[in-house]
């Protein structure tokens, strides 16, 4: 007959089993945290993407885009087979301060943001404006490319 050890000598070896292999995994989990918590400004290192918003009326299709800090010699327009593109760069502010401490979250650096613009799309009229950080494009439509509806007709 063999014997079996009591429970309660059973359930201590497995968790002290399971601290010995899982214990070394959970120390990396928490240096991993500890690191992320105090490293959250490396995740603003990444491509400046600013955002827009783009509208249609029935003359035009009008794009705000939000630019805050960059004047308007920085950003660059261009329309390439019916691709808007609108590119530019945020620069940065040298800045001297004494101290030990200084925490920069602003970001800077190149964007550039590409639309699809409908056909009918007059090319040669678009125009843009900038005023207080957010830019303005105009693309008059030139009534070429109306929607029509097409009848159906019964087969014979």
């Amino acid at each position: 007959m063999t014997s079996q050890p009591p429970a309660k000598q059973f359930t201590a070896n497995v968790q002290r089993s399971a601290t010995d292999v899982f214990g070394p995994i959970q120390r990396e989990f928490n240096r991993l945290f500890d690191q992320l918590g105090s490293g959250w400004t490396a995740f603003t290192e990444l491509d400046l993407i600013p955002r827009l918003d783009m509208r249609e009326t029935e003359d035009a299709i009008e794009v705000t885009m939000e630019l805050p800090g960059i004047s308007e010699q920085d950003v660059k327009i261009a329309i390439e087979d019916d691709v808007l593109t609108i590119s530019g760069e945020k620069k940065s502010e040298s800045e001297s301060k004494k101290g030990d401490v200084r925490v920069s979250e602003r970001t800077y650096g190149a964007f550039s943001r590409s639309i699809s613009l409908p056909r009918g799309v007059d090319a040669e009229k678009i125009k843009a404006s900038m005023a207080k950080g957010v830019l303005t494009i105009t693309a008059p439509r030139d009534g070429a490319a109306a929607a029509k509806t097409i009848p159906i007709v019964a087969a014979k």
